[in-house]
């Protein structure tokens, strides 16, 4: 298909420099295969005529042949329209124009044979179309032939310019015929008989224009096979080439201050799930490989601790270590919880944010090039260029989709050798979107939680409940409990019905005057935001108002209820984040979802998945099935080797797990893909790499 790839729309029937503008603009089309691979979203079956007397209101589309039997052009009031009356020779039925008039009235004659296709619509005790599709019946194909109409995606500026779903399947129509002296395949022959595979003209064929949904579900599957197939050959194949040219610091010796602080100062029994991957971790710094590890654990888990005595293997072995966080807040939190666990044994550490004083910032940068300071913790700052370091073999980046890849590269190429990298996410990922997003990481997963920690209950509750919640908070408090309350708007919306911070702040010091109350969110200056925060982790404010903001870094054992205002404003894996602020304690915490009462379907399965389970990976699965792959969060920074055009994470999981299997046996057959029947593989990963950067070895 290579002749294709480059091959300009511009002089394709239907098409000319206008409209080839617009697809590139609106689209992204620009070539014959971008045209060919702009998949319709739906299909409406066209091999039948109706007659108009057999329209019910459950009919989505309707197909007819017959004649306008009259115009009437309405022309009173501020919008023009024109209606006709169709007949079949039985009944009529109207159908309506609001926009292209006299296009319609230039084109369209009485008592001419058209087929007319369009959605009935009941006004006034009758069915009328609103701007059908209109064909001479002379020209369209024999029944048998029609099949499935495809419709297309389009954007509200197209539609303006008269390029809907209907012209691009015009564009497309004549293009696909053309197709049937073949096009180059993208896969081998041996991939294509082992699963019963149509080939690849075969399959843009009739996926644009199959006959019947049996040959539209075989060309789907071929096509999303390859998507999928491509993706996971590309990220396995870089590992691969990474695995091969990149060594790794070699750490072997569990020295003095691991064995001293696993001794002496572990606050508490590491859980199994930690050991296990403690365990993971030794064996991949201890192989001489470059480490690339994802470490999943729900929030409270405990993977800080586990990032902190991993660390501490590479400063008994002679190396430095760095943890990254997305924000001041989180960067803050894991110092104060790294310098509390490691106390006085001898570890050197500090802290790198944007608000660390410049002549604090000069001791760390000459005490760092010396090696004299072990551990570094901190935000973006970390990639500066004067942040330099005398070895750094250790690297732990957290909640790193939160960072872009050029930023994290730049923290990768700070020794000559690149340092182990362990990413760490509270976010827990379901596994199609891990071998996808994360393909190229190996996977550690701390499934317990830490003894003594109470599962969180979560309760659904409509805003009438708030009287009996104030009490529930009093009670709380007075039992010497802390509150956090978050609200999804600063400010009031008059175009939304949400509860809003400002209000909210006002309400909760007029209920509770006797309880300090403090404020936080993200348009505040950063000193006053850490003092608000302050106030609450000291315990001076029993009750926190706040935005997301809150919905990493902030850890207060004492706070035992989470209130989220408008619950259904967030998504599931917002939501369980949210919930993991409480629950740090030994004491029972509480997480309350307050809601309106007019909630859609999908609505209230979040809320009832949330009261069900506190599992973080069953919850991203959920929201992976209700909201779609591309609407997780940070999935767009993540590294997507290719975009998804038609397979679908959420649905096609299987496959995708056939996909990456072919893909490792292949290369651990053929490495390099320089086999004769490898070769067309090379060939299509080569046309399909668009991204300069390097994504196998910036993890």
């Amino acid at each position: 298909m290579l002749e294709f790839s480059t091959q300009n729309i511009t002089y394709l029937q239907g098409v000319g420099s206008k409209r080839a503008t617009l697809l590139a603009a609106e689209l992204g089309i620009r070539s014959v295969e971008d045209l060919l691979r702009y998949y319709p979203y739906k299909y409406v079956d066209r091999s039948r005529f109706y007659y108009l007397h057999e329209i019910d209101g459950s009919m989505p589309y309707i197909q007819v042949k017959g004649q306008i039997l009259q115009f009437d052009l309405h022309d009173k009031g501020r919008k023009k329209r024109l209606t006709a009356i169709f007949s079949d020779g039985k009944s009529t039925i109207e159908l309506v124009w609001f926009q292209g008039i006299k296009f319609i009235l230039e084109k369209y004659r009485k008592g001419i044979d058209y087929v007319i296709f369009g959605k009935p619509e009941a006004f006034n005790g009758k069915y009328n179309i609103l701007h059908p599709e209109m064909d001479l019946l002379s020209a369209m194909p024999p029944l048998e032939k029609m099949g499935l109409q495809p419709f297309y995606n389009t954007t509200d500026k197209m539609k303006r310019e008269y390029l809907n779903s209907k012209a691009i399947q015009k564009i497309i129509f004549p293009l696909v015929q053309n197709l049937q002296s073949g096009i180059s395949e993208s896969l081998p022959a041996y991939i294509l008989k082992r699963f019963a595979l149509m080939n690849l003209t075969e399959s843009l064929v009739n996926i644009h224009f199959p006959p019947n949904s049996q040959v539209l579900n075989k060309a789907r599957q071929r096509l999303k096979f390859e998507e999928l197939f491509y993706i996971q050959l590309s990220i396995l194949r870089q590992t691969k080439w990474r695995e091969q040219n990149f060594k790794g610091f070699i750490f072997s010796q569990i020295g003095n201050f691991f064995n001293r602080f696993y001794k002496e100062y572990l606050p508490f029994e590491l859980t199994n799930a930690q050991k296990r991957v403690i365990r993971e971790i030794r064996i991949d710094v201890g192989s001489g490989k470059q480490m690339n590890r994802l470490l999943q654990g729900d929030v409270g888990s405990g993977k800080t601790l586990v990032a902190l005595m991993t660390m501490l293997l590479a400063v008994d072995n002679g190396y430095q270590a760095a943890l990254m966080a997305p924000t001041e807040i989180l960067a803050n939190q894991h110092f104060i919880s790294i310098k509390e666990f490691l106390g006085d044994i001898g570890v050197q550490v500090e802290l790198l944010t944007g608000s660390t004083r410049p002549k604090a910032r000069k001791s760390l940068h000459e005490r760092l090039r010396a090696g004299t300071l072990h551990m570094l913790v901190g935000t973006h700052a970390l990639i500066e260029d004067n942040v330099q370091f005398k070895n750094l073999g250790f690297v732990v980046i957290d909640e790193q989709h939160r960072f872009g890849v050029e930023q994290r590269s730049k923290l990768w190429k700070k020794n000559v050798q690149p340092p182990h990298i362990l990413v760490m996410t509270a976010t827990p990922i379901p596994r199609t979107l891990a071998m996808t997003l994360y393909g190229d990481l190996r996977v550690s997963v701390i499934d317990e939680l830490p003894p003594g920690r109470k599962p969180i209950q979560t309760y659904h509750y409509y805003q009438n409940k708030r009287q009996s919640l104030n009490q529930f908070i009093a009670k709380q408090i007075n039992e010497g409990r802390q509150i956090y309350m978050v609200y999804p708007l600063i400010k009031e919306n008059e175009k939304m019905d949400l509860q809003d911070l400002e209000n909210g702040y006002i309400s909760i010091c007029e209920t509770f005057p006797s309880y300090k109350v403090s404020k936080v969110h993200g348009k505040l200056k950063a000193a006053e935001k850490n003092y608000q925060m302050q106030k609450f982790v000291s315990g001076e404010a029993q009750i926190m108002v706040a935005t997301t903001v809150i919905e990493v870094g902030v850890n207060v054992p004492n706070a035992s209820v989470m209130i989220i205002e408008n619950a259904e404003r967030f998504g599931l894996s917002q939501l369980h984040q949210l919930r993991g602020r409480v629950g740090r304690g030994a004491d029972q915490s509480f997480c309350i979802l307050l809601t309106g009462y007019k909630l859609a379907t999908e609505t209230r399965k979040r809320m009832e998945i949330m009261v069900r389970t506190n599992d973080g990976f069953e919850i991203s699965e959920a929201d992976l099935q209700l909201r779609g792959p591309g609407d997780l969060e940070g999935t767009t920074q993540s590294g997507m080797p290719f975009e998804l055009k038609i397979a679908n994470l959420a649905q096609d999981g299987k496959m995708l797990e056939i996909a990456r299997s072919v893909a490792m046996e292949l290369l651990d057959d053929d490495s390099k893909l320089e086999k004769a029947e490898n070769l067309i593989l090379l060939q299509q990963l080569n046309r399909l790499k668009t991204n300069t950067l390097n994504w196998g070895v910036i993890s």
